[in-house]
């Protein structure tokens, strides 16, 4: 075999060319590529081009709009609900009590019932008329928001005809919902006792201010809506889960929601549902409701009524706090502060009354 080696060497040359093991390196030009010939298509147009393109589009949007309002069916009716169809808004005496009338047609709720009030109701018949004088259209009203007060009445009215027709797991679900709300009550909710870097203002932590302000709202309420039930703070620094409240206090809750009427229930949902308190909600209704009139104690300079503003500046405590130290975000905080306002003054509204 070694000596065939010599003789097959000029063989294997011949049969497998000789590759280098380095890429050659060429030195020729580039040739670019040769791109097509431009056609108007794909010619790019200016902006000048661009704004006679959407003007001519335009034009014939508006040429097919004129044109269907032509041919269109003599029959066919008008969008109603695009303009107003009334003129005046009034509040009328009926045998049953107060409806809130379109010119000669009454309000109606969604179930399409006529939206009638109770005689003493006559601010919440009138703050109805008012928002609905307001719109400037039909298609308004199909938005809980332009009209609160009709939403919350229709609410209270509900409430009653629920009350009445023996449906109890309508009450029961809001009271079911207020009890949840307690056992995380906004003003029991402290800072805790010991805080690094605590600032202070007017010579208050931000605990002892909380402190000062549940403790006038726990007060009248132990004094004259629940009497001798302890409140606590629910949040303990030992644990994530809130602490409950003692079970004769939520007994006299329970008890006391269960047995509201149906516009002060609906008042109180309203308040606890913007102020995230029930403690807050109850002392505005118990201050303010037509059925508790007789109950309250009577305010004095020493002991003003507990009216927006406190409720809102208890509900909220903590963000003023936040807010005077580190300064206010524009339009968060306050249309915050202003959409709270509203909705507490709307329970005002809605459970007050003029004695007859």
């Amino acid at each position: 075999m070694e000596a065939l080696r010599p003789a097959l060497r000029p063989a294997l040359r011949s049969a497998r060319p000789y590759r280098p093991l380095y890429p050659c390196l060429h030195t020729d030009a580039l040739r670019r590529a040769a791109p097509p010939p431009a056609t108007a298509a794909s010619e790019p147009s200016d902006a000048m081009a661009r704004v006679a393109r959407k003007r001519r589009q335009a034009d014939v949007m508006k040429q097919a709009c004129e044109m269907r309002d032509v041919y269109a069916p003599a029959h066919q009716p008008k969008n109603t609900l695009a303009r107003r169809f009334w003129k005046d808004v009034h509040v009328r005496e009926a045998n049953d009590g107060l409806q809130v009338l379109l010119d000669h047609r009454p309000v109606r709720m969604p179930n399409q019932q006529i939206l009638t009030l109770p005689p003493t109701k006559q601010p919440l018949a009138t703050a109805i008329a008012l928002e609905w004088d307001l719109l400037t259209s039909a298609q308004q009203a199909l938005h809980a928001d332009n009209i609160p007060m009709t939403s919350l009445a229709a609410r209270a009215l509900d409430l009653a005809a629920a009350d009445t027709d023996g449906r109890a797991h309508v009450r029961a679900a809001v009271v079911d919902y207020l009890m949840r709300v307690l056992s995380t009550d906004t003003l029991l909710c402290w800072a805790p006792e010991t805080v690094r870097h605590d600032a202070t203002q007017d010579g208050q932590t931000l605990r002892e201010r909380q402190r000062d302000v549940a403790m006038q709202v726990t007060a009248y309420l132990s004094a004259h809506v629940w009497p001798g039930i302890v409140l606590q703070p629910t949040l303990d620094p030992s644990s994530i889960l809130p602490v409950a409240q003692p079970t004769a206090t939520q007994y006299a809750v329970r008890s006391w929601c269960e047995e509201l009427p149906a516009f002060e229930l609906a008042g109180l949902e309203r308040a606890v549902l913007a102020s995230k308190s029930l403690l807050v909600g109850a002392r505005l209704v118990h201050e303010w409701g037509e059925a508790f009139a007789q109950a309250r104690p009577a305010a004095s300079a020493s002991e003003p009524r507990f009216g927006v503003d406190e409720a809102a500046a208890a509900a909220t405590l903590e963000v003023q706090w936040q807010t005077a130290q580190w300064g206010e975000v524009e339009d968060t905080h306050d249309v915050e502060r202003e959409d709270l306002r509203r909705q507490l003054g709307s329970a005002i509204v809605l459970v007050g009354g003029v004695l007859l």
